[in-house]
């Protein structure tokens, strides 16, 4: 019995493809399909499809195999017994997995063939997505929780922050706490509206110096007395 799918079809690659070809193709579906991450409502089947055909040209002996039993399929059903008796493409060689397919990173007993590794990226990646303009960023919410350093400690100055860990801060209360925190949001697209306040608290806390101060000081050094 033929294979009843296209490996390569359902990959989206060529039959002729390099083996990191289809790796990459691979993790490409994987992340859009995977039933944690996709919405649609065939991902679960599509990625089912998807590990499927990882399962029949993922790993090189593998697809090698797989290669065979195709081309022994185009050829036809009666091509001439091999030596010893033994027909080309035997029921051995074109055995399937039983099993069912597995999502990415999950184990399964037994399993002949592993997904590919995860790709590296630097840990400086992002995402791309832009906060032009300033405004809420959700993703501010996603590590600590909003308001996760609790209420303010007292004595609040500037401009009250309305998102991230230290909502229901002012700037000032942050900046005696967690300079770093404010030197982040200087960078940041969400402070935006801030920067002017932010700048007068990092020069007042020794954290930023204008080049024309430093020039003077340069110069003081070699000052006649």
């Amino acid at each position: 019995m033929a294979d009843t799918i296209d490996p390569y079809k359902i990959l989206q690659v060529d039959s002729e493809a390099e083996d990191e070809v289809i790796q990459a193709a691979y993790r490409r579906l994987a992340r859009k399909y995977h039933p944690d991450l996709a919405t649609a409502p065939d991902a679960a089947a599509r990625m089912a499809a998807i590990n499927a055909a990882w399962e029949l040209i993922g790993e090189p002996p593998a697809r090698k195999a797989y290669d065979r039993r195709r081309a022994g399929g185009a050829a036809g059903s009666t091509a001439p017994a091999a030596a010893g008796g033994r027909a080309a493409g035997s029921a051995t060689d074109r055995a399937r997995p039983t099993n069912p397919p597995r999502s990415p990173g999950s184990a399964r007993p037994g399993a002949t063939s592993q997904p590919p590794p995860p790709e590296t990226v630097s840990r400086d990646w992002t995402s791309g997505r832009s906060t032009v303009g300033g405004g809420y960023d959700e993703s501010m919410r996603a590590a600590e929780g909003f308001g996760a350093a609790g209420p303010p400690p007292g004595r609040p100055s500037g401009t009250v922050l309305n998102f991230g860990r230290y909502a229901g801060w002012s700037l000032g209360e942050v900046a005696r706490t967690d300079i770093e925190y404010v030197e982040w949001l200087d960078r940041a697209p969400i402070g935006r509206n801030f920067r002017a306040e932010i700048d007068d608290i990092l020069r007042a806390s020794g954290r930023r110096r204008s080049a024309t101060a430093d020039a003077t000081d340069r110069r003081g050094l070699f000052r006649r007395r």
